[in-house]
């Protein structure tokens, strides 16, 4: 069964997260400030945490930045008020996967949970023919274990970068559009932008080619999008 950790400090927000994800066919755990979030995540290893920005003992900002420090890549849908808009990016900056806005709709809620879940599992961003490993140049990736080398040596990279990166390679040789990675890699999120995707694609080179101002692997197709070559 798909497990769900709520993280959430307003009682009556925490109870109706539970009944609605409980209602949907999840086992949910749920903790009501970030430093128990932070424990039974370790404990649990949930599939999906949802995470209120504003958490006593430890900020939902915090806990983002210490499990991505850790390593951790679970999807991370954060819950935040209109009003905070400014720790909403720096989350997303942080890692978070996507997030909703208080008051939100449940059927928002529910379909946004449904998404990041299918793009998390293996073969999902994007559908068949993704390759579960990839060699090229100097770099080895796996996918199933989200493990990067490049020259031998560990790579950190995020679940967005190895997405982005697996999309290209299942369609390697062709012209991938901005769009189309935008459409498989962030799905319902309205915060990324064409020059999030460009910004992916800096990252990915910056770790993956020898000299990422002269990329052999990862090329641009100016005013279309990128290519792959293996």
């Amino acid at each position: 069964m798909i497990t769900v950790l709520a993280i959430e400090d307003d009682p009556a927000i925490l109870r109706g997260l539970s009944d609605n994800l409980r209602f949907e066919g999840y086992e949910v755990v749920t903790a009501t400030d970030g430093e128990t979030g932070y424990q039974l995540q370790r404990q649990r290893k949930p599939d999906l945490i949802l995470l209120d920005l504003m958490l006593p003992r430890m900020s939902g900002l915090e806990l983002c930045r210490k499990l991505r420090g850790e390593g951790i890549q679970t999807p991370i849908l954060m819950l935040t008020a209109c009003s905070e808009e400014p720790d909403r990016v720096l989350g997303l900056d942080l890692g978070a996967d996507d997030y909703v806005t208080k008051p939100f709709s449940v059927r928002e809620l529910m379909a946004r949970v449904r998404a990041l879940l299918r793009r998390s599992q293996p073969g999902a961003e994007g559908g068949p023919g993704l390759p579960d490993e990839l060699r090229f140049g100097e770099a080895e990736i796996d996918f199933r274990s989200y493990e990067a080398l490049f020259g031998g040596k560990p790579v950190e990279m995020t679940r967005k970068e190895f997405a982005v990166l697996r999309f290209l390679a299942s369609r390697a040789g062709e012209v991938v559009t901005r769009d189309e990675l935008l459409n498989e890699v962030w799905g319902f999120e309205s915060y990324p932008s064409s020059r999030t995707v460009d910004n992916h694609v800096a990252g990915l080179r910056a770790k993956l080619e020898r000299d990422a101002s002269q990329p052999v692997h990862i090329k641009t197709v100016h005013g279309v999008g990128y290519k792959f070559i293996p």
